[in-house]
């Protein structure tokens, strides 16, 4: 009989190296990770909570910044947040399990639900889930002024009016242009298949399944104690709360009513990665992308020639962002109670995915940014094309350079300048650098976001 004892001793004590070695690693990655968004709460950059996970194991699970500033309460595990757009997934969810049941079809017309809409016959669900329906986005019309409607529970004919008002965009099924009020449309007809309102579905069908029990539909009157604070600016001389402007649930509905925790909705994204809830050709409807990536309530992307599945939200006061890597199971789960409409957490997660998988990336600082005269700043005005279907358009407004991509959904936002080459988005965390041919014209410029870079010509 052969003796194993040493062969046995070995492997054993090289499995104890590996693993040690492993552990080590990811102590490595933690702390980087920490490091990371340390500096940015410092630059005011990420108020909130940050849960990353890699294939089972939690790389960070921690709160930054304050739940309330006013009563000096710091952020915790359990603290709320408004999710925003992250809605939409969940939404799409409840649709395709509608679907399985035979109560509707993404191929249905919207006539079949909305017949008083001169164009309903034209689009389809699954216009509205991929936003390439061509109606019109009924959140463009909600400005300050409207806050005594929009912070209180408002009546669904309000927002129908508004959408049904408007001649389509374009024809359904051509472009992609973001739309709420695909979503909301979406909720109001899962409420009419199953006779129970949009949350009751959302509950019934995800969040009780999966034991999301921190997540609900606020309706600004919940009294649960651990529901953040929003703030459009919070930094130790300012400190301003967007609670006069937090929309109501019954506003944003089924395009942004959720609020939820980290690890609710980690439990989320491990039901996209176990494929639960739905059956798994559903799953693949879902995660199917069509016009600019999108497949119903995410995006199919990638960062680092990985594959992703992710999706953003920002609201009056919050700013979240979820991201999976189902290739390298990956989870990145960024919640922050600081912020306003058209900012996003997109470039944090690709920094912080670049620690995760050895890339390289910069901790977050103060940009020092510098004032050109006019006479240099009107050379960057003009549209720049990434092709024939996305344009930014940078104008001069009050000494300011403004840049605004539509099709991206880039709000105008500053662009500062920390030479006369290299611009910076706080909205963000973009870089801009603009390209000179040999007699210092602008030629294009290069934009810096979300671990790409892409070249945009100037055409005129």
């Amino acid at each position: 009989m052969k003796n194993y004892k040493h062969f046995s001793f070995f492997i054993f004590f090289n499995i104890i190296v590996f693993t040690s070695n492993i552990n080590a690693q990811n102590d490595s990655i933690t702390q980087k990770l920490d490091e990371y968004l340390q500096a940015a709460n410092k630059v005011n950059k990420f108020n909130g909570n940050a849960l990353i996970v890699q294939q089972g194991e939690v790389l960070l699970q921690k709160s930054y910044g304050y739940k309330n500033f006013a009563t000096h309460v710091l952020n915790d595990s359990n603290t709320i947040f408004q999710i925003g757009s992250v809605t939409k997934q969940f939404t799409a969810t409840v649709i395709l399990k509608l679907q399985e049941e035979g109560k509707l079809s993404v191929q249905d017309k919207l006539s079949k639900y909305f017949p008083q809409f001169k164009y309903a016959n034209k689009i389809t669900l699954e216009n509205l889930l991929t936003h390439t329906s061509g109606i019109y986005n009924y959140t463009n019309d909600i400005d300050e002024a409207d806050s005594a409607i929009v912070c209180n529970p408002a009546d669904k004919q309000l927002a129908l009016d508004l959408i049904f008002k408007h001649n389509l965009d374009f024809k359904p099924g051509t472009q992609f242009r973001y739309c709420n009020s695909g979503y909301y449309l979406l909720g109001m007809i899962i409420e009419k298949v199953t006779g129970k309102s949009y949350e009751q579905n959302v509950r019934d069908i995800i969040f009780t399944p999966l034991q999301m029990t921190h997540s609900l539909f606020d309706f600004k009157h919940s009294a649960d104690t651990n529901i953040a604070t929003g703030y459009q600016t919070l930094n130790d001389s300012i400190q301003k709360e967007a609670s006069a402007w937090r929309w109501d649930s019954t506003v944003s509905y089924a395009a942004g009513a959720i609020w939820s925790t980290t690890g609710d909705m980690h439990k989320w994204a491990q039901a996209i990665a176990d494929k639960k809830i739905l059956a798994a050709e559903s799953w693949k409807a879902m995660l199917t992308p069509h016009l600019d990536k999108y497949g119903y309530g995410v995006y199919i992307d990638s960062v680092f020639n990985k594959q992703t599945i992710s999706h953003g939200g920002g609201l009056a006061g919050f700013i979240t962002y979820l991201c999976y890597y189902p290739g390298e199971d990956v989870t990145v789960i960024l919640l922050n109670n600081e912020g306003w409409f058209g900012e996003a957490l997109n470039g944090i997660s690709t920094d912080l995915s670049a620690i995760i998988f050895h890339k390289s990336y910069e901790l977050m600082s103060d940009h020092v940014s510098i004032k050109l005269p006019d006479v240099v700043l009107k050379k960057y005005i003009g549209q720049y094309d990434f092709d024939k279907k996305h344009h930014a358009y940078i104008t001069l407004e009050n000494e300011q350079l403004q840049l605004e991509a539509p099709q991206g959904g880039l709000p105008k936002s500053p662009l500062f300048a920390e030479d006369e080459t290299n611009f910076y988005l706080k909205i963000i965390n973009a870089r801009i650098e603009f390209v000179k041919d040999a007699s210092g014209n602008i030629t294009g410029l290069i934009s810096y976001y979300n671990g790409k870079d892409e070249f945009c010509k100037k055409v005129r």
